[in-house]
């Protein structure tokens, strides 16, 4: 999957669009940025593109928010780890009923969690350039490269 660019805010939707044409057979799918790199921002706007009409927000207190497309009526995941202290609260809210279950993962701040990410699963950069627009970099797990 090459580096897609998300030139401003009225292009996200485009950039979103092109990531889901590359996407594959893969679900999980990791967001690696700083805070305000704009991962809540790319991913809310995937999963509009996905056919979620709900109102997309960052499940930061929920830890996890359950979406479904209405297009094709599949469940996606969108996982915040960010406010996680200890791994134990992973593995309490059955994390891989969710990691192991077919269904699109979309999760932000992975690196608390790295331990727990299934060997398949893509791991996406952000970063912001100098001009405000921001790169989408991503890896594929090794097997599938």
């Amino acid at each position: 999957m090459p580096t897609i660019t998300i030139p401003n805010l009225e292009g996200i939707h485009e950039s979103a669009r092109e990531f889901i044409a590359q996407m594959g057979d893969h679900t999980i799918f990791a967001f690696y940025g700083k805070m305000g790199s704009g991962k809540t921002t790319f991913i809310k706007a995937l999963c509009e593109e996905l056919g979620v009409d709900d109102v997309i927000t960052s499940p930061t207190f929920a830890i996890v928010n359950e979406y479904r497309s209405s297009t094709t009526a599949e469940l996606i995941y969108h996982f915040d780890f960010y406010r996680i202290k200890k791994i134990e609260e992973v593995y309490d809210m059955g994390y891989e009923d969710y990691f192991y279950s077919g269904s699109l993962c979309l999760i932000e701040w992975p690196e608390l969690i790295e331990e727990l990410l299934p060997d398949d699963a893509v791991r996406v950069n952000i970063t912001e350039n100098a001009d405000g627009s921001r790169q989408l970099s991503v890896i594929l797990p090794s097997s599938s490269e």
